[in-house]
Parts: C-alpha cells; structure tokens; sequence
C-alpha cells in the first residue's frame, strides 16, 4: 500500500511504533543505529519488522553525513531525539529540508517542541499522571494508578503515523516540506475522552471511580466476579432483557420478574426518570450473584450465543489463548537470536485489495547503504486548501466511539464528512454524559459532540426504500465511508462493499467492530471496555488486593482510530 515511499527511522524504543505502522503497510523502512545497539529483547523485534537497518552514528562527521545523504531521498523522517537535540547537532529540520525540500519530518517528545515544559525530564508514570489519564484510573479512595504496561509513549508514537500521512497529503498539495509536532502529553489527553472538558459542561469533573461507567446522571459497575475471575457487563439494551431470562431460568429471581418491567427498554426507563418495578440497585444485585455461579469462559460463550455481549477480563495467558485470534490467524511465530521461538502480534488491518503481508523480521545485521531515488514530492497542478483533506468526502456511517473518532480526523483536517444517524435508536453517545448543565437530552451530550464536531449530519431510516437511496447517494459521492455495525449488517441493508463498489469503483470503504468482519466471536457487539478487558487491559490496571480498576471507560476507543485512520 505505500511501497512508493522512503521512511527514515532515527527513534529509540519509545516511538519505533509509529514507523513500524507504515512498515506494516509496505513502506521501505531504513533504521539508522550506531553501531553496538542491543537487538536482543522481544520489544525491539516486534517494534522493527519489516525494516532495514543501516549503521551510522550522527554525533560523527561520517554518521551526519550519511544521515544527510539518506535524507536526500527519504519521503518521511521521524525521531524523538527531544526538543532542539537534532538541530544542536545540525541535521535537524532545518538542516535537512536544504538537503530534501519535500520532506515530511515527525518529531515526537514527551511535551512537544515547545512551550515551558518541552525540557522537562518525563516517565511513562510522570506522563501518565500530566496527561490526565492517572486522574481518571483507580479507586476514589487510594491514589491514582497507571495502567501498568506503559501506554503513554505508545499513545503518542502510534499517533505519529496517522500524523506522519495528514502530513503526507499535504505535502501532495502543496510540494512543501511538513514538520510534525506530536506530543506525547496531548496524545495521552485524549485517553480521557468525556472527561476532558467535563466540567466547562455539566460544572462539575469525571473523578476516577474504578471500573464504574459513568453515564452522567447514571452510574453503572462494569466489572461483576465470575467463579474463576471476573467479566464485564453493561446492564442496557437487550442484553438486560437476555439476562433476565437468564436468571429466571436458574432461579437467582422467580418467574414474575419476566414482565415486571419493559427489560429491553430498560436502561432508557432509568436514564429518563420513568418508573420501573425493580430498582438499578436490585437489578445489579441479582446480576452479580448470578454471574458468581459460572465460569468467564462459560459466560461470554453463553452471551455469544445469545447476542448479550459479556467479556472476560483476560489474564495475558488467556489472550495468548483466546481461540477467536487463533482463527483469524492473529499471532506470527518469530524466531528469536538464539532459537527461542516466540508469538508477534500481527497486522492490525485487512484491507481487501491490498492485503498486509506478514512482517519480515527485525534486522539484525547492517545492510548496505540503499540507492538515491525519486521522492513523492507534489502533485502536479493540486490546488491547495486551506486544511489538508479540502476537497475530501466522507459519508460516516459508524456510531459510539472507534468509528466517530476517526472520521473526526479527516472532518478536522478539512474533509466534508457526513455523519448518518438513525433516531430508532439514536447514537448512544447521545445518552450519555456529561450532559450540557447537567440536563440529560439527546442534543445535550458532550461526549457525542466531542466524537462528531466538524461533520454534517443527516438522519435515514436505513430500512427503507428511500433512506437506502440517500444512502448510495451518499456511498456514490464519497471517496471514503466508514461503517461499525455488527458483521453483516451493511451487506444485510443493501449497503455493502460489494454495492458501494459497484456504485463508486475508487471508494474506500473501511467496517470497524469489536472483533473484526471473521472469527467464531464476530458477533459480539459491544464497546471499548469489553475490548479493553478482553484485550487485557483490565487486569493490569488498580491494586493486587480488589478486582480491576480501569482503566477509564472505554479505552480502546481511543487506541484504535490511531491505527485505523
């Protein structure tokens, strides 16, 4: 997908991500080490497949020059060297643009390039704690947490390949060389999502409150003990009214509850303040003395069967076994220096016309320096806008969270996005907090305003013959649309890729879900906290002494779009 580009890799372990994505999607990668750098740790083979690796040390006249000289035809640089660092020892930005004056150069650091904290000595914990995200994870009653797998400089440096291509594109327009700025701090902001801006809207702050899923005026657990660990559950939607029957059918309620209220409307009765029989408080209860009689395992099979999405909360053992990656062919075996033999996670995409290959390995050896070639430079008579996506359309069809957030990317960099939604149900974003002055409305979520600013809007009733046709509209018209429903559900409605194909040959059409389109857990339909849990988020996160706490909502929301875009 980007063989045509050159990528210059000058990071250390904490950014290598970033490269490592347009490595994955078929760019020439060239690492440029002095010699003696330590190849052995898993880290750095799973961050620098598929690269090469070419020896030059810049604090020497020989390593400045070669980098210079590699410069002359690399489409992209990236480094996280520290505010200054590069120029100090002149081959920064400045320096290199005389050498390539079309070069997209990537700069990562903890606090950006500027400001009063771009010095400022920094740690995953320090970050974790300077972004926001440490606030948000925890108990109320003990100290903020970090998750405990160091996530900051992931955030940052995976945001560096999607700001690497925005970049990209507006180079293509314009011819000029792009410096990219990407703080590793404001990268991490965005972990906490609603939070960010909570108390501008409701007058008052998300607090860190474990795994509770704070909904603005409703506040729900989302972690219930199973009888080997732990799962989580949403009590809304349908799933209320399965698990209902659930517990009629073992006796954990009697008989009379299956009409005592409406269960499929459940969560909406409570959000609104219409009167139901049994209480939140009663309805939980009963769920988790449930849910204490049976196995995780046995839980999320039995919702996987039933359409009621409850997730394990996974143990790294129980990831490296979880039979869905299995089937979809997720895990690379890799051999180690030494023989040892281990499993890589594999490429984090399918595209349909350009399949990713499986990685090559990490260079372990120097190669020769390669030979000059063209770089992409503009395109001939482009005409620049004033954003980089000017003149890009794209019909958002996704809900929540994945797909919304990064739609957003192109809506805030200049692309005309229309975001369709359907009032039966509306986008549950609406339904959740904060809400405007503490009013619960569908108009009055911030969180569904944060994930949607920058787009049109429009509502189809997508099962009829009329709200269809606006829909292939729609797909004939953009370049791009994304969709995030249940497998099968745009094919189901006449809107999938083979239409939207046969309607627009050069669409792009990208299907975003919790499990991917393949696997035997396809079906589950559910948010970023079942993906962090199952993902093994959830177990490293709180205190060895309570059950998990964190981390903040729906987390995996905010991983994905990093990739995704």
């Amino acid at each position: 997908m980007l063989s045509p580009y050159r990528v210059l890799d000058l990071t250390d372990s904490n950014a290598q991500i970033g490269p490592m994505i347009l490595a994955d999607l078929g760019a020439e990668v060239i690492r440029l080490e002095p010699p003696g750098v330590d190849h052995e740790s898993v880290r750095y083979h799973v961050y620098n497949r598929g690269k090469r690796l070419v020896e030059g040390d810049i604090d020497t006249p020989e390593g400045k020059a070669r980098l210079i000289d590699l410069a002359k035809s690399a489409d992209f640089l990236f480094e996280n060297a520290g505010p200054g660092v590069m120029a100090a020892k002149g081959v920064g930005y400045e320096e290199l643009v005389k050498a390539n004056p079309t070069l997209v150069y990537v700069a990562v650091s903890p606090f950006g390039q500027d400001g009063p904290y771009a010095g400022h000595a920094s740690t995953d914990l320090t970050l974790a704690a300077m972004g926001g995200m440490a606030a948000l994870n925890g108990e109320p009653d003990r100290a903020p947490v970090r998750i405990t797998v160091p996530q900051c400089w992931h955030h940052g440096a995976a945001q560096s390949a999607p700001a690497a291509l925005i970049a990209h594109h507006r180079r293509l327009q314009t011819g000029e060389p792009q410096f990219v700025d990407v703080s590793v701090q404001a990268a991490v902001t965005w972990t906490a999502i609603q939070a960010m801006t909570a108390h501008a809207v409701q007058g008052k702050n998300l607090e860190r409150a474990g795994t509770l899923l704070q909904l603005g005026v409703l506040t729900l657990p989302l972690v219930y003990p199973a009888s080997d660990g732990d799962v989580v559950f949403a009590a809304f939607g349908g799933a209320v009214a399965s698990v209902v029957n659930w517990m009629i059918a073992d006796g954990t309620v009697p008989d009379s509850w299956r009409d005592d209220d409406n269960w499929a409307q459940y969560d909406i009765m409570v959000l609104t303040g219409a009167p139901v029989k049994h209480p939140m408080d009663e309805l939980l209860g009963k769920v988790a003395e449930h849910f204490r009689r049976y196995p995780k395992d046995d839980l999320f099979k039995r919702g996987l069967r039933d359409g009621v999405t409850i997730a394990p909360v996974a143990t790294i053992a129980d990831v490296l076994g979880f039979e869905h990656l299995e089937a979809r062919e997720y895990w690379y075996s890799y051999e180690l220096p030494g023989g040892r033999r281990v499993r890589i996670p594999g490429v984090f995409a399918r595209p349909q016309e350009t399949p990713l290959k499986a990685p090559n390995p990490a260079p372990m050896a120097p190669t020769a320096v390669p030979a000059p070639r063209a770089t992409a430079g503009g395109l001939p008579g482009a005409t620049p806008g004033r954003l980089p996506f000017e003149g890009l359309k794209v019909a958002d069809f996704s809900w929540i969270g994945v797909g919304p957030l990064s739609a957003k990317y192109f809506a805030d960099h200049g692309a005309t996005v229309v975001r369709v939604e359907t009032t039966n149900p509306p986008d549950r974003l609406r339904n959740a907090g904060p809400f405007k002055d503490g009013v619960m409305g569908v108009n009055r979520s911030q969180f569904f305003a944060m994930a949607n600013s920058s787009k049109k809007g429009i509502v189809l009733d997508l099962k009829s013959e009329a709200g269809k046709q606006v829909a292939k509209d729609l797909l004939a018209w953009c370049d791009l649309a994304f969709e995030s429903f249940t497998p099968g559900t745009m094919a189901d409605l006449g809107l999938g890729y083979d239409v939207a194909k046969q309607l627009n040959p050069d669409i792009i059409m990208v299907s975003t879900c919790l499990m991917g389109q393949t696997g035997p857990a396809r079906s589950l339909a559910g948010f970023g906290y079942h993906a962090a849990a199952i993902a093994g988020f959830y177990e490293v996160t709180g205190w060895p002494d309570r059950p998990p706490a964190g981390p903040f909502t729906a987390y995996t929301d905010v991983v994905a779009p990093h990739f995704l875009v």
